[in-house]
C-alpha cells in the first residue's frame, strides 16, 4: 500500500506542481496552453474505433486473465498472451483511428522519413557523426536520428527495402513486434526457474498502460530487442557451456545491436549481469561480450564509432531544448511519467518486492526488479533523459512491472483494474506525442 500511495503522490505532484507554481518545465505546462507535463502531450478527450474493443478486452481480462495465466499450458499461455497483447496495443492505438498507428512514425523528426532517403548504407555510417551537431555543414539529422546511433534507422531502412516503408505498414510492424515483449520477459523468468512468477506477472505485462506508447514508438523495438537478448542469456545459462554457447553468441549479437540503437541502453548491462547471476552462468559473459563487441566494431569499421559519436550527441543535447527542461523538476517528474506509462501499480509491486527481498523463493523477481530500479536510477541521474521517458524508458518498464507478480492475492484483480483504467484514461483523455 505504501508503494502505491507514494507512486500516486509522485504522479499527482508531477502534474499539479508546475502549473500551481508557474514552473516552465518545457513543454509549457499551463493547461490553458494545451500542454500536460510530465507527459509529452496535451489534454484531448476522444473516442474512436478502438474504444469499444479496448473496453471489452479490459472487462474480459478482469474476469479471465488471471485464471488463464495460472491454468493454461505454457505454450498456449504464450499464444494467448501474444494475441491479447496485440489486440490491446491495436485497440488503444485505434482510439485515434488509423493515424494512431501511422502518425508517429510518419513524423519528419522520426526515423522513417530519413530511412526512405537512404540508398547508400556505408555512406550513411560514414557521415553519421558529422551530421549530429546543429551546425553540421552538410545539414544536421532530425531529432531522433541525431539522438540515437544508426542501429534503429537501419531497421527502418530494411523495412523500406522490403516494401514495408509506408507510415501505416511500418507502424503495424512495430506493433506486431511490440506484442512479443511480454513473452520474452515471461520466458526469461521461467527459464531462470520461476514459472509461477512468470504466470503471475503475465496479466500485468500484457495489459500494461505502456501499451499506449509501445504501439507507436520505435523504442518498443528497442525494448523487445533487450528482452529477447536477456532471454537468450538465460537460455545459455540453462543449457550449460557445452550446449549453450550458440545462445550466448546470439545474446551478445542482439545486445550488441541494442547498443547501436540507443546511447542509453548500455545500462541494460546491469540487467544482463542480474540474469547471469540468477542463471549461475558466468561462463556466458566473455562469450556474449565478445560477440557484442564484434557488432560494435563492425559499425566502427563501417564509419560509425560509438565512442566518437556519444560526446557529439551530448553537446547537441545540451545545445537543444534539454537546457530548457529544468533538472529540479525532471529528476523526479520523470518518475511521474514512468509511473503513468508503466502504471501506478508498479509502485505497489516495488513495495512487494522489497518485502520479499529475503525470501529465496522470490529471488528471481527480486533480483530482476532490483536491476530495473538501478537502471532507472542511473538513467535519471545522467540527466540525459529530461522528459519523454514514457517512451525512452520502455526497455526498463517490463522488468519493473515484474514486481506485481509478488502482490498479495487480494490485490490482483483490483490492481489489474487500476492498470487497465490508467491505460484507458491516458489514451482517451490525452493526445500523446508518441
Amino acid at each position: 500500500m505504501v508503494g502505491l500511495v507514494v507512486t500516486v503522490a509522485i504522479v499527482v505532484a508531477a502534474i499539479v506542481v508546475p502549473p500551481l507554481f508557474d514552473w516552465q518545465v518545457w513543454p509549457r505546462v499551463h493547461l490553458d496552453d494545451g500542454t500536460f507535463a510530465p507527459l509529452h502531450g496535451y489534454p484531448q478527450v476522444k473516442v474512436g474505433i478502438g474504444t469499444l474493443p479496448a473496453v471489452a478486452l479490459a472487462l474480459a481480462s478482469l474476469r479471465w486473465a488471471d485464471p488463464l495465466a495460472r491454468r493454461l499450458p505454457w505454450r498456449r499461455l504464450l499464444l494467448v498472451a501474444y494475441v491479447a497483447g496485440l489486440v490491446w496495443l491495436l485497440a488503444l492505438a485505434l482510439v485515434d483511428g488509423p493515424g494512431g498507428i501511422s502518425r508517429v512514425l510518419g513524423n519528419p523528426t522520426e526515423y522513417l522519413e530519413t530511412a526512405r532517403a537512404v540508398d547508400d548504407v556505408p555512406g550513411l555510417l560514414r557521415e553519421y557523426v558529422s551530421r549530429i551537431p546543429y551546425d553540421a555543414p552538410e545539414g544536421n539529422w532530425p531529432v531522433h536520428i541525431a539522438g540515437h546511433p544508426p542501429g534503429m534507422v537501419l531497421v527502418f531502412v530494411l523495412l523500406v527495402k522490403v516494401g514495408l516503408g509506408g507510415d501505416l505498414a511500418a507502424g503495424l510492424v512495430v506493433t506486431v513486434i511490440a506484442a512479443t515483449l511480454p513473452l520474452a520477459v515471461m520466458t526469461t523468468v521461467r527459464v531462470l526457474g520461476d514459472e509461477k512468477a512468470a504466470r503471475a506477472a503475465a496479466p500485468y505485462l500484457v495489459l500494461s498502460p505502456s501499451a499506449v506508447f509501445l504501439a507507436v514508438s520505435a523504442d518498443a523495438v528497442m525494448a523487445v530487442a533487450v528482452a529477447w537478448g536477456m532471454c537468450c542469456l538465460a537460455l545459455a545459462c540453462r543449457a550449460g557451456a557445452r550446449r549453450g554457447w550458440p545462445w550466448a553468441v546470439l545474446a551478445g549479437l542482439v545486445l550488441g545491436y541494442v547498443v547501436m540503437m540507443s546511447y542509453g541502453l548500455p545500462l541494460t548491462g546491469v540487467l544482463a549481469l542480474a540474469v547471469l547471476l540468477l542463471g549461475r552462468g558466468w561462463w556466458v559473459l566473455p562469450v556474449a561480450v565478445a560477440s557484442a563487441l564484434a557488432v560494435v566494431l563492425v559499425f566502427a569499421a563501417g564509419g560509425f564509432a560509438w565512442w566518437d559519436a556519444y560526446p557529439v550527441l551530448v553537446e547537441r543535447y545540451w545545445d537543444g531544448i534539454a537546457h530548457k527542461r529544468p533538472g529540479a523538476y525532471w529528476t523526479w517528474g520523470n518518475l511521474g511519467a514512468l509511473a503513468i506509462s508503466a502504471g501506478p501499480l508498479v509502485g505497489a509491486g516495488l513495495g512487494a518486492t522489497w518485502a520479499a527481498r529475503r525470501n529465496l523463493a522470490d529471488r528471481v523477481v527480486v533480483v530482476l526488479v532490483a536491476a530495473a530500479v538501478l537502471m532507472v536510477a542511473l538513467a535519471d541521474a545522467s540527466q540525459m533523459s529530461r522528459s519523454e521517458v514514457e517512451r525512452i524508458w520502455l526497455p526498463f518498464m517490463p522488468w519493473l512491472i515484474l514486481g506485481c507478480a509478488l502482490l498479495p492475492e487480494r490485490w490482483r484483480r483490483p490492481g489489474l483494474a487500476l492498470q487497465l483504467l490508467t491505460a484507458l484514461l491516458v489514451q482517451h483523455l490525452l493526445y500523446t506525442s508518441w
